[in-house]
């Protein structure tokens, strides 16, 4: 009997103790593998933050400076710069005022391309030597000789940021380069854009998920914090962040995850994102403190839960570092998902203890990043689609204009025999060449169509014979100019080559771009043009019929219709050559 006691009782006392060391052992591996299990969560929680947001920054400065690219790439800009470059002192400021509306309009034109959302607020179009062309704000006459930001910015894009009253502007510079530059020109001008931040702060400061003592914040390369703490008044351009990430970012161009002490000189769990070819990093940041806070409690619990079911069965032990660490898995699984993107995980714990509590910021977390990254790819798609359906409108009026095509002969012949690199040499000289005498004589250059140039003198007044003759000299000019042509392409080591004039009058429907002051052309009159340019014989001009006949009391010039009897009995349309009278 007392055997049996004793049996008993070393029976209880056995299983009590192996009760004991299963479950320390278990609750030891347990809150080992939840601190393990938490400490990663919370680091895929801010790799992910850092990550997202980061990106979306980036998204964000590139999609500005293509913005302000877009500008700089301005065929009116362009031409308007070049202009000014070219003034003497004394013409400046008198061209300098006289322009000053055409680049306004410009400007305008190119806000409301790109929206009024992304806070434009003033932009300095700059030339080569220096001095400001253009200022939305007041006419500055302010040199930038010296300026480090119109100093880097004729060499590249970029984006930096300066101190302002309500904190920071954003400064995007791009240069202007010539129309017709090759790689490697010096550009003529610069363009300095300032914009507001709000589009950039809006990714910052959003705490969600960050608990109580989480922060997101921009660094630049010169350590200087460019948004607002959490825990300082004023910060923007005034406290210096030399932390571990930021060094990496900036000296050894990586990013950092883990613990450090940050700017306030508190131990902390961070991770950073390095754009330093964009000059930041970004910091996302929590307490170590609020990190380790529910794997203390966690600890506690467990603590209580052994001196409680000390008595109870091994298996029950079991049992409950198993229910306790099946959540924590749940959550670890679903940090692992969120960090490779996949927004749509929710974990749904309802433990009703900090796990829980846990498990439903972390929640919160996913659902508030998907909206977020959904808000953007629509935003992107509308911007896109908006720049694919708005680059034309068709005008509702009809115009009579003088259209003209001037053609390179046998242009299928002679590239065949050059490279890819001279046959584009040779219809740019070609090419240019002409657009210069058009110009000269007050014509516009609509469009080049391979080696053919269509131009067009607007609006044409039948009644004036001094337009109708200036259209004629310009052609004729082209004609009389083959042999200064054939000097520079013999300079340029190119092949001689001949060309042909057509010319039309009639009325045209104009398609007006918005992003080109250049209007496209067509109908009947257009489409005639090139079909009597093929008549038309080498280095000789031809005009249709009802060109002939506004124009054939002109005594200085002879008019010699071309036989061509396909013509006349298909279409009843006649086609004649211009020739000047000689003596």
């Amino acid at each position: 009997m007392v055997i049996s006691i004793n049996l008993g009782k070393k029976l209880i006392f056995l299983v009590m103790i192996v009760s004991v060391v299963a479950l320390s052992i278990t609750g030891f591996l347990s809150f080992n593998y939840a601190d393990q299990i938490l400490k990663q969560r919370a680091g895929d929680q801010l790799l992910g933050e850092s990550s997202v947001r980061g990106d979306s920054l980036r998204v964000l400065f590139e999609s500005r400076i293509d913005q302000n690219n877009i500008l700089a790439s301005d065929p009116m800009i362009q031409l308007l710069v070049s202009q000014m470059n070219q003034s003497s002192e004394n013409e400046f400021q008198e061209l300098k005022e006289n322009n000053r509306r055409d680049f306004l309009i410009q400007i305008q034109a190119f806000q409301k391309l790109i929206g009024f959302s992304i806070g434009f607020e003033d932009v300095k179009i700059i030339g080569a030597n220096g001095k400001v062309f253009f200022s939305l704000g007041a006419n500055s006459d302010e040199d930038f000789t010296n300026d480090p930001f119109f100093q880097r910015g004729q060499k590249e894009s970029f984006i930096e940021f300066e101190p302002a009253e309500s904190g920071k502007k954003m400064i995007v510079v791009s240069p202007i380069v010539a129309s017709d530059s090759k790689k490697g020109d010096e550009p003529i001008g610069v363009i300095i854009s300032r914009m507001r931040t709000a589009s950039i702060d809006n990714v910052l400061i959003s705490r969600s998920g960050l608990g109580e003592t989480g922060e997101v914040y921009i660094v630049n390369d010169k350590f200087m914090m460019l948004s607002e703490s959490r825990f300082f008044e004023n910060a923007v351009f005034e406290q210096k962040v030399d932390t571990l990430p930021v060094q990496k970012c900036f000296n050894e161009g990586e990013e950092y995850i883990g613990f450090y002490k940050d700017y306030r000189g508190i131990p902390i769990f961070g991770s950073s994102y390095c754009a330093d070819d964009l000059g930041i990093t970004l910091l996302a940041e929590i307490d170590e403190s609020e990190v380790e806070k529910p794997i203390i409690i966690l600890q506690e619990r467990i603590l209580e839960t052994g001196i409680v079911i000390t008595i109870i069965m091994g298996i029950v032990a079991f049992g409950i570092s198993k229910s306790l660490s099946r959540p924590l898995t749940k959550l670890k699984n679903a940090a692992n998902k969120i960090s490779s993107g996949d927004f749509d995980v929710r974990t749904e714990i309802n433990t009703g203890d900090e796990i829980g509590e846990l498990s439903h910021a972390f929640d919160s977390m996913a659902e508030k990043l998907q909206d977020s990254i959904i808000e953007i790819k629509r935003k992107e798609k509308v911007i896109k689609q908006l720049e694919g359906d708005m680059l034309l409108k068709f005008s509702q009026h009809e115009q009579n204009d003088c259209v003209g095509v001037i053609d390179m002969s046998d242009s299928t012949r002679i590239s065949s025999k050059l490279s890819d690199q001279d046959v584009t040499k040779l219809y740019e000289i070609f090419l240019n060449f002409m657009a210069k005498i058009i110009r000269e004589y007050n014509g516009e250059v609509v469009k080049n169509i391979g080696d053919a140039l269509m131009f067009r003198f607007p609006n044409v007044n039948i009644a004036d014979q001094k337009v109708l003759k200036n259209i004629f000299e310009c052609c004729l000019s082209m004609i009389e100019s083959h042999e200064k042509l054939q000097e520079k392409l013999k300079a340029e080591n190119m092949p001689q080559i001949d060309y042909k004039i057509s010319l039309t009058y009639g009325s045209v429907k104009v398609a007006e771009s918005t992003t080109s002051n250049i209007s496209d052309i067509f109908g009947p009159t257009v489409n005639r043009c090139f079909k009597i340019n093929s008549l038309c014989p080498k280095n000789s001009i031809v005009i249709g019929e009802n060109m002939n006949n506004i124009s054939k009391s002109f005594s200085e010039y002879s008019f010699d219709e071309l036989v061509v009897a396909e013509l006349k009995q298909k279409y009843d349309y006649r086609v004649y050559e211009v020739k000047r009278k000689l003596g």
